[in-house]
């Protein structure tokens, strides 16, 4: 089977969690988790995502039987056997390979000769508050979910990112440093 989008391995894990999930279900949880800052999930990448996953057999869906409100019957969707082996796979395959990086940071680092060195260190503090602004969005959104009371598959979720900005934020600071320095 092809790897699953970004999207459609999100959506497993959380219908895995959920036991069965509706799309408004799922809605919520991404919110509070605070996966669209990161995973680039929109409404319409959810709905689309679930149909992918029920035309390739991962979940099934199914008519709650609970209707509230105009709108129409609500589904709820369940994992399959094949869903469940397919997200440990990818569980499997993504903790052991994956490696996520921004390239486009190296290449402006590959191409500092072409700045002047006061232009070069103004952007690399501009990078530290973007970091600095990233890193307490993040804190905040853990710290309201409830921080160290948290699952540990939930924090890790949280202190990964934190942890990775924290060592860019030391990096940066030691390059800028280089650099005045060499001034």
């Amino acid at each position: 089977m092809n790897q699953l989008s970004n999207v459609e391995f999100m959506l497993l894990q959380l219908i895995t969690e959920c036991n069965q999930a509706s799309g408004y279900d799922i809605h919520k949880l991404i919110d509070q988790r605070g996966y669209r800052d990161w995973a680039n999930i929109g409404t319409t990448s959810i709905y689309t995502g679930l149909k992918k996953l029920n035309d390739k057999g991962l979940i099934k869906s199914e008519d709650s039987g609970e209707k509230s409100g105009k709108g129409p019957m609500p589904i709820r969707f369940t994992m399959t056997e094949v869903g469940m082996t397919t997200l440990r796979n990818e569980i499997i395959a993504n903790l052991s390979s994956s490696r996520e990086r921004n390239y486009r940071f190296d290449l402006g680092l590959a191409a500092l000769p072409f700045v002047e060195k006061g232009e070069a260190i103004e952007a690399l503090r501009l990078r530290l508050d973007f970091l600095g602004e990233a890193l307490k969005n993040i804190r905040r959104k853990y710290d309201s979910q409830g921080g160290i009371r948290l699952p540990l598959y939930v924090r890790a979720l949280f202190l990964h990112p934190m942890t990775l900005i924290e060592s860019e934020q030391a990096y940066v600071a030691n390059l800028i440093n280089e650099m005045l320095e060499e001034m």
